[in-house]
């Protein structure tokens, strides 16, 4: 199903201010000396129903796997972000 294009452009705006202000903050932190903001986590776990939970990457909105345990979707979700760290670049 495709996203309606003015909540396409919505969320594309919002994407580009959420990277400003990040930038904002680490200027801000070096400027006033201090330790530079930890990197933003990129996949979350979201309960979406009776012990079901996703797992989203939060740069893209997409889920990227599912688990019927708490623990098992946490355990995916930091696999998925050192996984996403080792790329080239490393995590977004």
């Amino acid at each position: 199903m495709q996203m309606h294009p003015l909540l396409q452009q919505r969320r594309d705006v919002l994407g580009v201010l959420l990277i400003r202000t990040q930038a904002a903050r680490e200027d801000f932190a070096r400027l006033a000396n201090l330790p530079k903001p930890e990197k933003a986590v990129r996949f979350q776990v979201k309960n979406v129903g009776p012990k079901a939970y996703h797992i989203v990457d939060l740069v893209t909105g997409k889920t990227r796997g599912f688990r019927f345990e708490h623990a098992a979707a946490v355990n995916y979700a930091i696999h998925l972000e050192e996984k996403a760290s080792r790329l080239p670049g490393g995590a977004q």
